[in-house]
């Protein structure tokens, strides 16, 4: 009689646990192909913007100079490895620290990592890498965009910053850089399963008013909205 309510709980569980995973992706599928915006075409889309992904998480990447900010003020070139001025793209992505910084590979990732990260009780951080230049590929997608729009992604990834007393910017010391230009700051609010590194782009993007979906977890349901 044991052993039968054990099979039954196990069985109620695995149930509930495919149940939820059925939704969560259904979910997901639904509300990232609904568009959240409509192109302007009458706005004066001077700015060259992408939107990369690695394949699973995604970043908005801006030019690293012009007339409305210069982003080596906000995150230094002295705060990478390589140090290397000669850079037109910085990238900005949001995501749970524990992943950004335990997790370089998916070998990596570990149950505590996870379930951390799951369920929203780590600290976050803003990965920013700068690049020499961008190539266009399945996984990242040149927009323009007009000056509204670039500041409204600007003053969203500014928000997004734990700062110290004076205001600035608090870098993440650590080695886990994925390489020689990129650094880690930390960051405001809480990873979930339900407020993922893309749903942080994604929101950035609705806000401007750029191809996005209503809501999405993975890096698919914004880069379909991209496809040419």
């Amino acid at each position: 009689m044991m052993f039968k309510k054990m099979m039954m709980f196990l069985l109620y569980v695995i149930t509930g646990i495919l149940g939820f995973a059925a939704l969560y992706f259904a979910a997901d599928f639904i509300f990232s192909r609904i568009p959240a915006n409509s192109n302007d075409p009458n706005s004066k889309k001077e700015i060259t913007a992408y939107i990369l992904s690695n394949g699973v998480h995604t970043d908005i990447v801006l030019p690293v100079k012009n007339e409305f900010e210069d982003w080596t003020k906000i995150f230094p070139i002295e705060n990478t490895k390589g140090k290397s001025m000669n850079n037109s793209y910085i990238s900005i992505g949001w995501g749970d620290k524990g992943f950004y910084l335990n997790t370089p590979e998916w070998k990596d990732l570990t149950l505590k990592t996870a379930l951390i990260a799951g369920f929203g009780i780590g600290e976050t951080a803003l990965h920013v890498t700068y690049y020499k230049n961008m190539v266009e590929n399945d996984l990242c997608y040149k927009i323009q965009i007009d000056s509204i729009q670039y500041s409204i992604l600007k003053n969203y990834i500014i928000d997004a910053l734990d700062k110290d007393a004076e205001g600035k910017p608090i870098l993440i010391h650590t080695n886990a850089q994925y390489g020689d230009n990129d650094a880690f700051y930390e960051a405001k609010g809480a990873y979930s399963l339900f407020y993922s590194c893309n749903t942080w782009s994604n929101s950035a993007l609705k806000k401007a008013n750029m191809p996005s979906g209503m809501w999405t977890v993975f890096d698919k349901g914004i880069l379909q909205h991209y496809h040419k």
